[in-house]
């Protein structure tokens, strides 16, 4: 886990970058709500949509993040005010509350502008139950959180918008498919579900903060495709609360609510949770128990006990989301990994054909755009594998075989970038040997992506003369087709068991 955090690869400081740019947008977004004379209620709201803003907006282009921020508010507001009515009708407000966390699962079909729009909408419900928001307080609430859109748009697009000098981002499309085959439809059931019994579960363990049981349930769905990958963020949730209780009777106890060390501490958790989110979830999940814990304290309510029922309560909403996902509608782990590594694999091949091209002297020619997509390919099957990677699987053989497939298409991924550096060069140049390599990778890809037994037959790296000088350009396709090659065992042995390619 502390591998994964402090040595997980940063290509442009991208990650640095996104996390210092929150905390600027957010501490913007709060003080001018200290400016505007916000109650702390509001501050809290108007900060939390903020961050909402700054974390889960991710569409493509720098217009279409700024398109889906500004239709925050037409989720958001309803949600408020729906949930700020309903405040006190429980069988209600408990209903409503399902009902908004299976339609933003359900948003995801619609690719990140519909998630993004989802995760706001159960967010703004979820912030009254944390606040215990009264109608009365809709007015203020709504100018905090349009105060504080303006505050982080204003960093976000205006003083620090840095997407503007890079290739657009990579989303890789949804899985397709129809009404139950839907993967997100699918999953919108397990969340209702699971968001049941996590509601009926914590309002056994607390009537008052049930919420964080309904609240640990959905954060496992997010972002995930299957059953595997549920059941680990599941326990990487656990673990998080865990370690982060633990560090909160050290830090946020202590304190007591005092203003200046709390919101310092704040900052340093906002940090955490946008420098984490991409490496790490236990990681993020402990920044983000203890900023709750340092907001309880300046709420006035925050003690020990409190920190142990939110522990109690996440088990809760971990538990009701693994019960969902393995007996309702299961999305298998297998299906989902072949996918993804059949995707990376063919991005692999155009990223190492758009290097080819610009060697040759394309003008048209970018791998740049694509090398971005693979990263966010690589993250998806990174994802996908996490069950069989995972220290408590059983499957050793398998377990081999993930970590195996892992490191390859790592391998392979350093070979792109290396090569696609080198391609940026306006003084490399291009000669046959290029062409060559470049098609048998591309073989090497029809080769794994096809059936196993044409996989493990195809793929031969062509020998480099002993003594010889490569230059960089070859030297990356060399490197790029020896893994590929590698690759066929793991990927397609035993032939009974295989991660892809069945």
């Amino acid at each position: 886990m502390l591998k994964r955090m402090f040595v997980a690869p940063d290509p442009g400081r991208t990650r640095l970058r996104f996390a210092s740019r929150a905390v600027l947008g957010i501490a913007g977004a709060v003080a001018v709500c200290g400016l505007a004379g916000h109650s702390l209620v509001a501050a809290i709201t108007g900060g939390l949509a903020a961050l909402l803003a700054l974390f889960t907006v991710g569409d493509a282009t720098v217009r279409g993040q700024a398109i889906t921020t500004a239709l925050l508010p037409a989720v958001g507001f309803p949600v408020l005010a729906v949930a700020a009515l309903l405040h006190d009708v429980p069988v209600a407000r408990d209903a409503a509350f399902l009902a908004v966390m299976g339609a933003g699962v359900y948003a995801r079909r619609w690719g990140p502008r519909g998630h993004s729009l989802g995760v706001f909408a159960f967010m703004m419900f979820f912030a009254t139950q944390f606040l215990h928001t009264v109608p009365r307080q809709l007015p203020e609430l709504y100018a905090a959180v349009l105060l504080s859109l303006c505050a982080a748009a204003a960093v976000r697009f205006g003083a620090w918008c840095y997407e503007r000098r890079l290739p657009p981002a990579a989303v890789p499309p949804p899985h397709p498919g129809v009404g139950l085959a839907r993967t997100t439809t699918r999953q919108a059931v397990q969340a209702v579900a699971g968001g049941a019994f996590a509601l009926a579960a914590g309002q056994v363990l607390s009537d008052q903060r049930w919420y964080w049981a309904v609240g640990a349930t959905w954060w496992v769905f997010v972002n995930t495709a299957s059953s595997g990958e549920t059941l680990v963020r599941s326990f990487r949730r656990v673990l998080g609360t865990v370690i982060g209780v633990a560090l909160g009777l050290v830090v946020a106890v202590p304190l007591n609510g005092a203003p200046v060390p709390s919101a310092l501490i704040v900052a340093v958790s906002v940090f955490g949770i946008f420098y984490t989110a991409a490496v790490s979830y236990t990681w993020m999940m402990l920044a983000v128990t203890v900023m709750a814990g340092v907001l309880y304290g300046l709420l006035g309510v925050l003690d020990p006990a409190l920190l142990a029922l939110r522990i109690a309560e996440t088990g809760a909403g971990a538990l009701g989301a693994a019960l969902a996902v393995l007996l309702i509608l299961p999305v298998t782990t297998h299906a989902t990994t072949h996918a993804w590594i059949e995707r990376a694999l063919r991005c692999v091949h155009v990223c190492t054909a758009e290097a080819a091209a610009r060697l040759a002297g394309s003008g048209t020619a970018d791998p740049a755009p694509r090398v971005a997509e693979l990263e966010q390919l690589l993250g998806k099957v990174r994802l996908s594998l996490a069950p069989l990677v995972h220290p408590m699987s059983p499957l050793r053989a398998r377990k081999e075989r993930a970590r195996q497939v892992i490191a390859l298409l790592d391998a392979c991924a350093d070979e792109v970038r290396g090569l696609a550096s080198i391609a940026a060069d306006p003084e490399a140049s291009h000669d046959d040997r290029l062409a060559a390599a470049c098609w048998r990778v591309e073989a090497a890809v029809e080769a794994l992506t096809g059936p196993a037994e044409r996989g493990r037959a195809s793929l031969r790296p062509a020998e480099v003369p002993h003594g010889s000088v490569v230059e960089p350009a070859l030297a990356h396709l060399h490197g790029l087709e020896k893994a590929l090659a590698e690759l066929a065992d793991p990927l397609h042995s035993p032939p009974r068991t295989p991660l892809i390619g069945a």
